[in-house]
């Protein structure tokens, strides 16, 4: 599946090499991370507020400061627009919280619309999951934590895990799933209906992960 990396205003490591067939978007001051990681570009968007410095790049899309989106959610929805159905996000996340809390509802809105985004910070990640299940192998180490991102999500499930969960109805009121363990076996997140959050290792989302559409 080709991806769309995006990068944003807060610096980062940057720790993946695009392919041909991938698209690499800079949102505002996240240019000059990919300018200093030596990694070409083929869009930059943003209103421009947190970097003013001179851009090379012969696709610029500029917005008015005053806007309803944030950067992030401008290059998000290009990139969808685009076709891409795998986003990765950098130097989103960790900075101001109101703008996290934002970028943590654009996972829920966008893995509601099938697309699989995550936002990588440091060397975790959080990603969603919307009626369907997620399956890690037993490489899979660290912890897990899993929250609703809705009233209620019903039929969450949690096997092969240190905590386990068998249908459970989570709250977005009541942290139940906050730091779960692997214990190196085979494992295992669904929901039946409901969006959840979850956020791991950047190594268990990257290699040791399958995601599956039924439940």
């Amino acid at each position: 599946m080709n991806t769309c990396y995006i990068v944003c205003a807060l610096y980062t490591k940057l720790d993946f090499t695009p392919d041909e067939s991938d698209f690499v978007i800079a949102a505002d001051k996240g240019y000059s991370t990919l300018v200093e990681n030596n990694i070409g570009m083929d869009a930059v968007i943003g209103d421009f507020d947190s970097y003013a410095g001179k851009i090379e790049c012969e696709n610029v899309v500029t917005y008015p400061k005053e806007k309803d989106d944030t950067d992030s959610a401008l290059a998000i929805e290009y990139a969808v627009s685009k076709g891409y159905k795998k986003i990765c996000v950098y130097g989103a996340i960790g900075g101001m919280v109101d703008h996290t809390l934002a970028n943590i509802a654009l996972i829920a809105k966008y893995t509601r619309m099938g697309i699989k985004i995550s936002f990588i910070y440091g060397e975790n990640v959080i990603f969603g999951l919307y009626n369907s299940r997620v399956r890690f192998d037993k490489r899979a180490e660290g912890r897990i934590s899993v929250f609703s991102f809705c009233d209620i999500s019903h039929g969450v499930s949690e096997s092969g895990l240190h905590y386990s969960l068998d249908g459970a109805d989570l709250k977005n009121t009541e942290p139940l799933g906050v730091s779960n363990e692997f214990v190196g076996e085979e494992s295992e997140i669904s929901v039946g209906h409901g969006t959840l959050i979850i956020v791991t290792s950047k190594k268990n989302y990257e290699q040791f992960s399958t995601f599956c559409a039924d439940v």
